[in-house]
This record gives C-alpha cells, sequence and structure tokens, in this order.
C-alpha cells in the first residue's frame, strides 16, 4: 500500500465495523481455537499499523513482520524493536517450529507467491499451532479499490483451502465473511466500474465511519456470522482457522 493507504487505515480502523470486527472475530477464533498462554507467541504478519497485534498483547507475547516502511514507522511507536522484524530475503527471519500462533489478515492477496508464503507459516509453527487467515472474497467484486490497495486476487472458499494441505494442515473453519453486505458491494463496484473517470473524485466506503447505530450494526453481523456452521455460498471476505498438524 501507499502512505495514503496506511494513513486512511490508522484513521478509521479503531471503530470502522469492518476492521474492528475483523480483529474481534480472530481474537475469539484464537481464543476458542487454541486459548493462548502467556508464555505463548504469536506472529502477525503484514501488521500494518499494528493494532491487532498490540491488542493481542493481553493475551501472549506479539512479535510483527512487515517490509513497508510506513508500516515499520506506525509499529514502532506500539512495539519494541526486538518484536518487529523484515523479510530475510523472502524468508520470515525465525528458526523452525518457534510460534504457537501466525495471523495474516488481509495480507495473502498482496503477495505474489501465496503458497510459498503458507508453506512459511507451516515451517514457524510448532504442532499445534494455530494460523488464522483472512482474505477479500469473490473476483466478481475486483475493483479499482483492489487495484489502489496493490491486490494481486481476490479468493473463493476452494482456492483458500487449497492453500493449506491436508498433510500439513487441520482446517478448523473456513467461511465466507460479510455475507450480509455482499449484493450492496457488488452493486456499488459495478456502479463504480461504469463511472471510472470519476473514481477521483469518489469517496470510498470503506474510508469513513458510517454513522453511530449503522456501525454498531454492521459490526455485530459481522462478527456473529464469522462463527455460523452455514457453508455461505459467497461473501465480501473469507476467513480459514488451520491448525498445524
Amino acid at each position: 500500500m501507499n502512505s495514503a493507504e496506511y494513513a486512511n487505515l490508522a484513521r478509521v480502523e479503531e471503530q470502522h465495523w469492518y476492521y474492528s470486527g475483523k480483529r474481534e472475530f480472530v481474537r475469539r477464533w484464537i481464543l476458542r481455537a487454541r486459548p493462548p498462554q502467556r508464555e505463548d507467541t504469536l506472529l502477525d504478519c503484514g501488521a500494518g499499523t499494528g493494532r491487532f497485534a498490540h491488542e493481542m498483547t493481553a493475551h501472549c507475547r506479539v512479535m510483527v513482520l512487515d517490509d513497508h516502511d510506513e508500516a515499520i514507522q506506525l509499529l514502532r511507536t506500539r512495539f519494541n524493536d526486538d518484536q518487529i522484524l523484515r523479510l530475510a530475503g523472502d524468508r520470515i527471519p525465525l528458526p523452525d517450529r518457534a510460534l504457537e500462533f501466525v495471523t495474516a489478515l488481509d495480507v495473502l492477496e498482496h503477495v505474489p507467491d501465496d503458497k510459498a508464503v503458507v508453506s512459511g507459516f507451516a515451517r514457524l509453527l510448532k504442532p499445534g499451532g494455530l494460523a488464522v487467515v483472512t482474505v477479500p472474497a469473490s473476483m466478481a467484486l475486483w475493483s479499482d479499490w483492489d487495484e489502489v490497495l496493490h491486490h494481486y486476487r481476490r479468493y473463493d472458499r476452494a482456492g483458500l483451502s487449497a492453500l493449506f494441505p491436508r498433510s500439513d494442515w487441520e482446517l478448523v473453519y473456513v467461511n465466507y465473511t460479510n455475507v450480509a453486505v455482499y449484493p450492496l458491494v457488488w452493486f456499488v463496484r459495478k456502479w463504480r466500474g461504469r463511472f471510472p473517470q470519476k473514481k477521483t473524485n469518489q469517496a470510498r466506503a470503506e474510508d469513513r465511519v458510517p454513522g453511530r447505530l449503522v456501525n454498531r450494526v454492521l459490526r455485530s453481523v459481522l462478527v456473529t456470522m464469522a462463527f455460523w456452521r452455514v457453508p455461505f455460498p459467497f461473501g465480501v471476505s473469507l476467513v480459514l482457522v488451520a491448525r498445524r498438524r
């Protein structure tokens, strides 16, 4: 992401229903699937502003990984230098089986070789360790928003699941999220796509917090449905929880 996008995220992520709701359901999935101990270590990959990782310090030890200078500057306001990692080539500079938890919240879509990244997660996690990832879903929703954020792809359930082979992983949960707003998001992005000349003058809904009541309702729906066992056929996002064999 460019500097403006980091600034947008830092400005709205504390209260915006999607960003705050995503942090909540990922945290709750971790607490449900493998309750962390104080001595456990979680690595948040593509940590961005570091807000999610900072919230997880209440439960375990935390390290953060990012490779963008803007993110590193933000992370230094929340973490010590020995908690902040950058890639060493294409490798995370930690030994094998060093971690109990790995999280990657809206990260895999930013990397050319997502399969290699997930293989890195498998290397880093101890047996029984947990990986939790979120990604944008449905190429039908591809828009200028994806282009600005330098996405390589959006995912479907089968494609995301295939990155976590059964030989290495037990899939605890894989499902679409942000289901309720899918029709509206589809309509808005298709509408914007019809008028590309106006894109630079249009404020994106992702960059502003809705009114308090709407924001609260959307957040509650997002979090609640992120635990349903109903196999949703579509959604704006996907969440995957996997345990290392």
